[in-house]
């Protein structure tokens, strides 16, 4: 049985809605179901806190736990991590270049609106 069959399993058996046992864990229902559902596994101190909250040894567990999925499902993590830091960056570099394209396009007004005057204010030769 998987990691995330034997939490599912174990949490129903004891009566306990994913709210309640991320409420003893201090996580949120979506974490809970999360790892029920094999999108994400909790970190090794919410191991431990399952393990003593169920009454378990953490081999008793974890055990037919593939160490390559929980590998797998952390380089995927990072991936996105990644990912969402470009965007943040790429952003960032728009807010930067709308901000100068202002600038600029400020200047430019102010100089159209003077030359505009200038023309108004000066006689024409003629």
């Amino acid at each position: 049985m998987k990691f995330n069959e034997k939490l599912c399993s174990i949490r129903k058996s004891r009566g306990l809605s994913q709210e309640e046992l991320g409420f003893e864990l201090q996580v949120s229902r979506q974490t809970v179901s999360k790892w029920e559902s094999g999108q994400s596994y909790p970190d090794f101190q919410r191991l431990v806190l399952l393990s003593d909250y169920f009454d378990m040894t953490l081999d008793e567990l974890v055990r037919g736990l593939d160490v390559q999925d929980v590998r797998d499902m952390n380089r995927t993590d990072e991936r996105v991590a990644s990912l969402y830091r470009d965007i943040e960056s790429g952003k960032e570099s728009v807010r930067k270049a709308w901000k100068a394209f202002c600038i600029v396009g400020g200047i430019i007004l102010v100089l159209f609106a003077a030359v505009v005057v200038v023309g108004i204010v000066s006689p024409h030769v003629g």
